[in-house]
């Protein structure tokens, strides 16, 4: 499964243990979402658009991007609730029971990460007085420089979606 797609996310930040860099994004592979601790069968759902099949290997996908692609957030009610399922992500990568890209982006990085494909993030500059303008082309290359990343971590580091993935049978959502 290291040629799937893999799920970027933001959340709250969280401080790790000896870190020095607030956590405030996420990296998962898709077979993640298939995990038994993971709101089911919402991460099954998620994980069948993530893998659509139009996708790269191994291509991040943000969250917000999915989003676009369900009619701007219109399609997740018939998905599923997306909220607890990267909250159920959190908790697998924050502890250790999967393997995670834990992100400390900087917050225009992560302002383009969290919109998207086509939107512009409009950014103050205090010490020039000007407003700046970030589009398409900055949140490529972040997407680019976080792919890079991935792309460049040993073999040995391969993401493990953790124990207990596997598709989970249908059960009603409260």
């Amino acid at each position: 499964m290291q040629d799937a797609p893999h799920l970027l996310f933001a959340h709250q930040p969280y401080f790790p243990p000896r870190g020095l860099r607030e956590i405030n994004t996420t990296i998962v592979e898709a077979a993640t979402l298939l995990h038994s601790r993971v709101r089911q069968p919402d991460g099954d759902r998620i994980h069948r658009i993530l893998n659509n099949g139009h996708r790269a290997p191994r291509e991040i996908v943000p969250l917000a991007t999915l989003t676009h692609e369900l009619d701007g957030g219109a399609g997740w009610p018939s998905v599923g609730d997306w909220e607890q399922v990267t909250q159920d992500l959190l908790i697998l990568s924050r502890f250790g029971t999967c393997d995670a890209i834990r992100l400390a982006l900087p917050a225009i990085e992560r302002a383009l990460v969290c919109s998207a494909p086509h939107s512009e993030v409009v950014a103050f500059d205090a010490t020039t007085g000007k407003r700046l303008t970030y589009g398409p082309t900055a949140r490529a290359s972040v997407l680019a420089q976080l792919q890079t990343r991935l792309d460049q971590r040993p073999a040995e580091h391969a993401h493990d979606p953790g124990p207990g993935t596997g598709a989970q049978p249908e059960r009603p959502r409260p």
